[in-house]
């Protein structure tokens, strides 16, 4: 099978991009595998797939395939690429789309500065719901976050806060983002058995109310130079625990989010950069 592709990146958290609009695609995890391996494929984060909705109102379909051949909930920094390529492959002339992911229906926007804001949904602070097994544990109360104990193997306890993107997050702040131990605690945290979807497992420095630092060690594809569902969870977690306000520029080591969330069931809003890298044809 021959594919033609195109390689995106967004703040550093990279894809492969495919048309599923004419022509179904139908991806075995090895052939994304193949796709997002950086010796012996095209190499990318994610592997996103566009194809037509079926649904009235809804513009088009939004599939996302780890980099371990997973198909996976959502991606921010995906959904902004998304619009970019939908917009200059003329599948649509709208500046704002809507798109179903896996488990949400997503509000795309493009702004005037060739950025891209997307509406990622109310954050879900359920335990039961990301989910996580929460059965024994005790959270510690900071506000309106619980904060739950994780024993990891060995002696390790961290205390993060757990909520779900539409896909599971479990956040903890850390006093400086450099010197966390993500390539340690990154996969054990994602592996947790409390965790029965596995989970990604982010560290935020809190710089100000307006300004975090934040790496990710995201579930299925290691630590990526961002994320942007990430973001949206730190932040989330962070204006909830009371110690961000509405509006924060989250910078990760590919680039800068801005996150804006006025609290309770409101959505969060994600604005940042989507850029074209190559494009290509791959035989798989």
């Amino acid at each position: 099978m021959k594919l033609r592709f195109t390689k995106m990146q967004g703040a550093g958290n990279d894809f492969v991009v495919l048309d599923g609009t004419e022509h179904p695609i139908d991806l075995t995890p090895e052939q994304a595998r193949v796709l997002g391996d950086r010796r012996f494929g095209i190499g990318a984060d994610q592997i996103l797939l566009v194809e037509r909705s079926a649904t009235p109102g809804v513009d088009f379909r939004y599939r996302i395939f780890n980099n371990s051949g997973d198909e996976v909930e959502h991606c921010g920094n995906g959904a902004r690429c998304f619009l970019r390529y939908v917009r200059a492959r003329g599948l649509t002339d709208k500046s704002q789309v809507r798109v179903q992911t896996m488990n949400r229906l997503l509000e795309l926007r493009m702004q005037d500065d060739g950025r891209v804001t997307v509406d990622m949904g109310a954050p879900v602070f359920e335990a039961a719901l990301v989910p996580f097994d929460a059965a024994g544990l005790t959270a510690r109360h900071e506000h309106g976050l619980d904060l739950w104990p994780l024993q990891l193997p060995g002696t390790d306890t961290v205390e993060v806060a757990v909520l779900s993107m539409g896909n599971p997050h479990a956040v903890q702040r850390v006093a400086d983002v450099d010197a966390a131990p993500v390539a340690r605690v990154g996969p054990l945290v994602e592996t947790h058995p409390r965790f029965p979807q596995h989970v990604n497992a982010g560290f935020v420095q809190v710089v100000d109310r307006t300004q975090v630092r934040l790496r990710v060690f995201e579930r299925g594809a290691g630590e990526t130079l961002a994320c942007g569902t990430g973001a949206c969870a730190a932040v989330a977690a962070g204006i909830r625990a009371g110690w961000l306000d509405a509006r924060v520029d989250v910078h990760t080591r590919g680039g800068l989010l801005t996150i804006e969330w006025a609290g309770g069931t409101a959505p969060l809003l994600m604005t940042g950069p989507a850029e074209f890298v190559f494009e290509g044809e791959i035989t798989l």
